[in-house]
């Protein structure tokens, strides 16, 4: 029996002994797993950090590929610019898409008449304005206007030509009109009006040929007496001659001034919207056998910077100047091609294309003057040729400084019309 029970605790200690080996175990098997999921975890986030890395460095790559990014010492410096600039100008520069309805002026076609002496003229047919809708784009630096430049037309009502008889025949008439005179319809017919305006009501139309007697003279209109009519009409449709007797042997020679008398008025700041006092001679000296004039564009053209005058009120010489230097004596390829001798219609973006084309350089010359007398040399308001009255939009005084104001972005444009006038005037 002892024997037995010494087996039996024997026995029990084994089976104590397994059973602590199995506990051993169990602990040893937790601890391992315990290490396991510890090391998968570390495993898995160093895996996802080199996998976030190797993005990085992609993404890097990509964006190296791409325009590399300003730091921020850069952007300082750019900002830095920025405020500088600023600081440095007075408003930033702003443009305005603007669209305007404006007068589309008449053309002058000049046409030569044997028949009556040189210096007549004789309108025979009165110009009319049309109109035109333009786009401008206009330049600011803030509220101060800097420039403009129009970018396209569209005629919405047709001008009518004017139609002016020039005499090309013997003898020279420089007729200057007086109170008492009698003179004659030239035009096909002239209407007498209440006042010296194109627009104002009309008392009775008269016929090519009339006779009438000056009553007044206002600017470029006669007051005229005709049978029982007292009213108003455009000068420029009247001469002296009777188409009846036409008498070349007393043709009245007006007054011509001596050359220095002329050269006396030369100046720099000179009023532009007066008359030079040239005569027809005189214009054709000055503009002939010049060493520039190659093609002789402005000898064969010099009677229409006398007709100008007589009929707009502007220096002839100072308009002869600027075709000088405008149009190179005739030479520029815009004055060959188109008969302009100003560039007048170009635009600095497409000056070729924009500039106005002319059947003959005397339509250039007359429009270019009518241009400068409404728009530049005359303030809003002032009654001027043929009872029309000036725009004034550009008006900056009727100098050649008042002109360069608005009508040239060279600076020196005054300076080098000026240079001209000078050489045009010594060759009196």
């Amino acid at each position: 029996m002892k024997k037995i029970r010494e087996m039996r605790e024997e026995n029990k200690y084994i089976i104590q002994t397994k059973e602590d080996v199995r506990r051993v175990r169990l602990i040893v098997y937790s601890i391992l797993l315990v290490i396991l999921i510890i090391l998968s975890v570390i495993c898995f986030r160093s895996f996802k950090t080199t996998e976030a890395t190797d993005v990085s460095d992609s993404v890097q790559e990509k964006k190296e590929e791409e325009p590399k990014a300003l730091s921020m010492e850069e952007n300082q410096s750019v900002l830095d610019i920025s405020s500088i600039l600023k600081n440095n100008t007075k408003s930033p520069l702003k443009s305005s898409l603007i669209t305007e309805e404006i007068d589309l002026d008449y053309i002058t076609e000049y046409k030569d008449n044997p028949e009556l002496p040189q210096g007549t003229m004789q309108v025979i047919q009165e110009g009319r304005d049309g109109l035109q809708e333009i786009i401008i784009v206009k330049k600011f630096e803030g509220e101060e206007f800097i420039s403009e430049e129009r970018i396209s037309s569209k005629v919405t009502k047709n001008a009518v030509n004017k139609v002016v008889q020039i005499g090309t025949g013997s003898g020279v008439n420089n007729y200057n009109p007086k109170v008492g005179d009698s003179v004659y319809v030239t035009s096909d017919s002239v209407s007498v009006r209440k006042a010296t305006n194109k627009k104002a009501d009309i008392l009775v139309t008269i016929n090519k040929n009339e006779k009438v007697n000056i009553i007044e003279i206002e600017n470029d209109w006669f007051k005229i007496k005709y049978n029982n009519y007292v009213g108003y009409a455009p000068a420029n449709c009247f001469t002296n001659l009777n188409p009846n007797a036409i008498d070349l042997d007393n043709l009245a020679e007006g007054t011509e001034y001596s050359r220095e008398d002329l050269i006396s008025t030369l100046d720099f700041n000179m009023e532009l919207n007066k008359p030079s006092g040239l005569t027809l001679a005189q214009f054709k000296k000055i503009l002939s056998g010049n060493s520039g004039d190659t093609q002789g564009v402005l000898e064969n053209n010099a009677e229409y910077f006398y007709y100008i005058e007589r009929q707009y009120n502007i220096n002839g010489v100072y308009i002869a100047a600027m075709a000088i230097h405008e149009g190179g004596w005739g030479t520029s390829k815009i004055a060959n091609d188109k008969k302009n001798l100003f560039g007048y219609g170009a635009y600095d973006s497409n000056p070729y294309g924009g500039a106005y084309s002319f059947n003959t350089y005397a339509e250039g010359i007359d429009l270019v003057a009518r241009m400068l007398v409404k728009y530049y040399l005359n303030p809003a308001g002032t009654i001027i040729y043929e009872g029309e009255t000036a725009s004034g939009s550009y008006y900056n005084g009727p100098t050649l400084s008042g002109v360069n104001t608005r009508y040239a972005s060279d600076k020196n444009w005054a300076n080098a019309v000026y240079k001209w006038m000078t050489y045009l005037y010594d060759r009196l």
